[in-house]
């Protein structure tokens, strides 16, 4: 069986929406071969959730060496390490 991969697409450009909400370029590819771009669109308070959800889940991992410069070590009170 050949598995789907959902990606972000090379450019990590996430956009602005007259609406108000933010679009994240996905690309789609089976086997290696890419089949086709979408959007991940998201509401502002969706985009919080789902950066707080990356903190959270990133937090005590050093970060890789091609990881943007935003990234320090993230603290949250009442929350352990390890």
């Amino acid at each position: 069986m050949t598995e789907w991969q959902i990606s972000h697409a090379q450019e990590w450009a996430v956009r602005r929406l007259n609406d108000g909400s933010l679009a994240l370029p996905l690309q789609i590819s089976r086997g290696g071969q890419l089949l086709g771009a979408s959007e991940l669109r998201l509401t502002p308070t969706a985009a919080e959730h789902l950066h707080a959800a990356l903190c959270y889940a990133l937090d005590g991992q050093s970060p890789p060496t091609a990881a943007p410069d935003c990234r320090k070590q993230i603290r949250y009170p009442g929350r352990r390490s390890g």
